[in-house]
Parts: structure tokens; sequence; C-alpha cells
């Protein structure tokens, strides 16, 4: 009994002030934390094209030029085809690709460009390799360390030599991204305060919206009580024979702005009962 009078005593009276404000429930905001997409994927490297599929009857590269294989059996040559070997050899016809694509001439393989076509092609050969083995922890961090050696080469010729760089971009099929000039963690509360001040600049354009509605809206009778006031005012200093301060100008400025404005009005009004009839 003495255990439940001394909770009795701890627990909060029914006048006492509660703090019932900025609770989480009535938030209108929601954070959803972004999913982590690691370096190597596509998203992340700049690579907009995947690692093409073959035909797998095109020869290797070593045997693209025998005339013996023209004239041998089927069975023969189907033993020197890319689907018949292992799949270094189809590596090995993509490099070749990409580097066709941006070499100076046909023996070049030492050029920046080059470089840049050799790394493209095994870039995206272990991307297709680590979809299929996720766990390869050892080709993970070799295809880290040619995205970071890819990146590097682009970020010297983005500097040195702009337009080789965009033909790079263009050949390779390839989107630039340097790294951030800001590391910063990605922290709910960092991302509740953007997401409040959206949320507030969201409701601040509402209201001056509807504002500027409000004020359209009275813009005619404002005009014309305007003219009236105007027009009142220069009759009456005429008649009192004091300095006259509105001119006639002015009174034909404003009788101009209110038709144009009223004429703009019937117009819209037209044009919105127009659907209604049809």
């Amino acid at each position: 009994m003495n255990a439940l009078a001394k909770l009795k005593t701890l627990t909060p009276s029914v006048n006492q002030i509660v703090r019932t404000y900025a609770l989480k429930s009535d938030l209108k905001i929601k954070w959803v934390r972004p999913e982590k997409i690691p370096c190597y994927k596509p998203e992340k490297s700049g690579d907009l094209q995947s690692l093409p599929t073959f035909a797998g009857t095109e020869l290797m590269k070593d045997y693209r030029d025998s005339k013996e294989l023209e004239t041998a059996n089927e069975h023969v040559r189907n033993l020197f085809t890319i689907q018949h070997n292992r799949r270094r050899e189809m590596v090995e016809n993509f490099k070749e690709d990409m580097v066709r694509r941006v070499y100076r001439h046909e023996l070049d393989y030492g050029s920046i460009e080059a470089q840049l076509g050799l790394m493209t092609a095994r870039i995206r050969s272990l991307q297709d390799y680590m979809e299929k083995f996720p766990r390869q922890s050892v080709v993970k961090v070799q295809l880290k360390e040619l995205i970071d050696k890819r990146k590097r080469f682009l970020r010297y010729l983005r500097r040195w030599d702009y337009r080789r760089f965009e033909y790079m971009l263009e050949k390779l099929d390839l989107v630039y991204k340097p790294y951030p000039t800001h590391f910063h963690w990605i922290t709910r509360k960092d991302s509740l305060r953007k997401l409040t001040n959206i949320h507030c600049d969201q409701i601040k354009e509402t209201r001056l919206e509807e504002y500027r509605r409000q004020l359209e809206s009275q813009q005619l009778d404002f005009l014309e009580n305007k003219l009236k006031t105007l027009e009142f005012i220069r009759k009456e200093q005429t008649e009192c024979q004091v300095p006259v301060t509105v001119s006639n100008d002015e009174i034909k400025a404003v009788r101009k702005q209110y038709e144009e404005l009223k004429q703009k009005r019937a117009a819209a009004a037209e044009s919105l009962k127009e659907p209604e009839d049809s």
C-alpha cells in the first residue's frame, strides 16, 4: 500500500501544465532516410550504359583475320567464337570497341583517350560481375580504384582541354560526377530542418498567392472609386478657384486602365463560359 501511495504522488495532477505542442504526431513533415547507393553502382560512377550483350557468333580477337577459319568446318569455327570461350574474350572485344570510339590512330593504346576507353570497358565489366556476385570484396575494391582513377583523368581533361572532355563524355556515354567540395553526414535533424524550411516557404507562397488573388478581385472596384475621387477633387478645386492638383492626363490614364481591365475581365468570363456551353 505504501508503494502505491508513492506512485500516486509521483503522477502529475490534472491541473498541472503539460507540454503539448510540437509533438512528432502533429508534424506534417515526414522524413525518410535515403537509400544508400554504393559508389561502384552506375548511378554514382556516371556510366549511362552497361556491358552490352554480344551475339556470341563473333570470332575472338586473335582469330578474326585467320584464313584457315574461313574455309574451316562449322564445328571447328564455333570453337573460336566468343560464346564457346571464357568471359574474358568478350571483355577484350568490348575493350577494343571502346578504344576504337576515341583513339587517335589504329595503334593508339597509350593516349589519355585510349586509357579512358580501356578503363570504361573494364569498369562496366566489373559492374556486371558485381551484379552477379555482390560479395566479392576484392573485385569491389578494384572497381572503386578504377572509378577514382577515371575521375582523376576526367578532371584533368576538364581543366586543361574542355572540348576534348565533352567529346569523351559523348563518345563513352558518361556523366561526370565530381566529388563534393564539402562533405557532411546525412542526419535526421538537418534533413528535417530543410524540409521545415521548404514547408514554410510553400505556406508563404500559397498565402501570398491568395492575397494577390484577393487584391486582383478588388482592383476593378478600386480603380472605379479612384476615378470618381479624382474627378470629384478636380471639380471641387475648380469651383473653389484653388490651385488644381489633379490633371486631366491623370484622370485619362486611370480611366484607360479601368476600361482595359474591365474588357480583360469580360473576355476572361466569356472564355470560361465557352467550354461550359460546349
